[in-house]
């Protein structure tokens, strides 16, 4: 998902989920930040590197794709941006057990992984809860890959067609792709950027949703498909379907977070907000726009009555380097950081568990008297979350 559902339609469903004006922000802003509290961040704020929630492409350059980097970025992408759907599921056909673990990895909404995450963030600060929402939205929005390096799984091939509603149901229009990062996609004649094919299975350019581009991170779009995992079996993604169901899962997630609900269950939505509000919901998701930033902010501030401010990725940096170092996890970042250490760590435990070392060795460090920043340094390394 783009920014402007991570930040702007994260206030709006905080909005409707009982949050206050500075509730909802902090969880917005922190939902947004889980895409851009790298590595490189996290060492200009002497911050534990382990607690990075996304690499950078110019990191993404120079990484390592040994074992030890491959299950660096797993442990990340795997966590954060692509939550596994079902660690035990079966592939589709038979296969090595290598290939098994990598099918295993791929999104999907509605999992077991996907509660424990929500479960993860009761009873603790906005910043957790707004990291379990953007972990919960890219479900939906990426749903069918996976967070490792995998042609075998992430891969696609020309056969790519975009659906547009029609009289007699849709009519289909080739998607063409090109390999430009600085120009943007062409909706007016579906042409859009994605990766470079490489047929290394390790490849960063077969990482996530890349071979796709930014289709699965627009909220208006319908296409099909066919994954390299499939079989040869067409895929159709509905994504104005999938964001409307992250939204209001959204909802009835803080809900739960505040109290509203005993308990968090998956394919269970809050939808109680109105005829009105309902229809723009549906109307900002379906805009054909490049970004829907402006949309979902003017509903927001509709429901709050105060102004929302522009997302500023450096807003709580001095906070966090002006506190010494016994204050540190008490600040917004700090706070964060935390949420991010024990988000990955739960992710990459379920892992381990599942028989996988596709993100590493795992330590359950919260079971061994976490308390900070400090605690989980000492229990393992950078390299070993």
């Amino acid at each position: 998902m783009n920014s402007d559902f991570h930040y702007y339609a994260t206030y709006c469903a905080a909005q409707l989920a009982g949050c206050s004006h500075d509730e909802s922000l902090a969880i917005a802003y922190s939902d947004c930040f889980v895409d851009l509290c790298s590595k490189t961040m996290l060492s200009k704020l002497k911050a534990p590197a382990a607690a990075a929630t996304t690499q950078l492409p110019l990191e993404m350059m120079d990484i390592r794709t040994d074992i030890i980097g491959l299950q660096n970025i797993t442990r990340i992408w795997s966590s954060f941006h692509f939550l596994p759907r079902d660690l035990y599921a079966e592939p589709p056909k038979r296969c090595s057990k290598r290939y098994k673990h990598k099918y295993r990895l791929i999104c999907g909404p509605n999992g077991e992984l996907l509660k424990e995450t929500v479960r993860l963030a009761k009873g603790k600060s906005p910043q957790a809860a707004g990291l379990a929402m953007h972990v919960l939205a890219d479900t939906w929005a990426h749903q069918n890959f996976a967070g490792t390096p995998s042609l075998v799984i992430n891969n696609t091939n020309r056969y790519f067609y975009e659906l547009f509603s029609s009289d007699d149901g849709y009519t289909e229009k080739k998607i063409n792709f090109r390999h430009s990062a600085t120009l943007p996609d062409d909706l007016d004649n579906s042409v859009y950027t994605r990766s470079l094919f490489s047929s290394s299975e390790n490849s960063i350019m077969n990482l996530g949703h890349g071979r796709a581009g930014h289709l699965p991170d627009y909220s208006f779009i319908k296409y099909k498909y066919l994954p390299a995992w499939g079989d040869y079996e067409e895929v159709l993604k509905d994504n104005p379907s999938d964001y409307t169901h992250a939204f209001y899962q959204m909802i009835y997630a803080m809900k739960y977070l505040r109290g509203a609900y005993d308990s968090f269950e998956t394919d269970a939505y809050d939808t109680e907000v109105g005829e009105e509000i309902q229809k723009e919901v549906e109307r900002i998701i379906n805009k054909r726009q490049l970004n829907s930033g402006d949309d979902w902010k003017a509903l927001g501030e509709k429901l709050s009555g105060c102004e929302i401010e522009p997302f500023d990725a450096d807003k709580y940096q001095s906070e966090y380097n002006d506190a010494d170092k016994n204050s540190k996890d008490d600040t917004f970042l700090g706070k964060f950081i935390l949420a991010a250490l024990s988000q990955k760590s739960m992710v990459t435990n379920k892992i381990y568990n599942s028989g996988s070392k596709l993100a590493g060795y795992s330590i359950d460090y919260e079971d061994k008297g976490f308390k900070g920043i400090k605690a989980f340094k000492s229990l393992v390394r950078e390299d070993k979350v």
